[in-house]
């Protein structure tokens, strides 16, 4: 084996001490398995809810997220939208929702890939699958934003609502209207995969670091 293949993939495991500490080996590729189908199977989940209450809708308006769609009340919504001078919720986000799938299924496949690198280099492979949920909720963030503070000032209402954010989590006000954010399923899911890749990089640290510090003791090339 080259010393670059083996900075990358990091040292195999010899038999006789995988058969006296299994659990020990085992222990980091079992949790990335449960967190990769985790994240797969939260593409099928909804990430985000918006309840939009007012005296004319006593049961409400809503707007359910997924990562590739929207469903609920939206077009009531952009109905309503539309006289404050806000575009359409379908303009937002088209590149992410047409790719988030594609994405998601390649994370699936690089914390997969992480799981047989048995080096440092292993977090970089899982690193976005460990951000993918602060990263959503950020561009959720950055949509509403854009369209909350830049409406149409020839809009029919431009003139009784100003410019606002509407908040990506919890309760705020726009006119007489209440919104209510909250995550969704799918979103917790994806949260759970990325904690615990995280803890699957502790036990991946305390099974393979000894082995590295084995390597160099023997004048190996290793990156620890």
């Amino acid at each position: 084996m080259s010393n670059f293949f083996r900075q990358i993939v990091g040292p195999r495991v010899p038999a006789e001490e995988l058969r006296r500490h299994t659990a020990r080996f085992a222990t980091p590729t079992v949790i990335l398995s449960i967190a990769r189908v985790l994240l797969l199977a939260s593409i099928f989940f909804p990430y985000w809810h918006m309840n939009l209450e007012a005296p004319q809708y006593p049961d409400g308006l809503q707007v359910t997220a997924y990562v590739n769609y929207l469903s609920g009340d939206v077009r009531e919504i952009d109905g309503l939208n539309h006289y404050i001078g806000m575009r359409p919720l379908h303009e937002a986000a088209q590149l992410e929702r047409t790719s988030a799938v594609w994405m998601i299924i390649a994370m699936f496949l690089l914390v997969e890939g992480a799981a047989f690198v048995h080096s440092r280099w292993a977090v970089l492979l899982a690193l976005p699958a460990i951000l993918f949920p602060a990263g959503f909720l950020a561009d959720l963030y950055y949509w509403l934003s854009t369209f909350g503070q830049n409406l149409d000032p020839h809009a029919p209402l431009s003139s009784s609502v100003k410019p606002f954010t509407p908040p990506v989590l919890g309760e705020g006000l726009v006119g007489q209207f209440r919104t209510v954010a909250e995550a969704g399923t799918g979103w917790w899911m994806a949260a759970l995969a990325s904690v615990l890749t995280i803890v699957a990089f502790v036990f991946h640290r305390r099974a393979y670091k000894p082995l590295f510090d084995r390597a160099a003791g023997e004048g190996e090339t290793c990156v620890a």
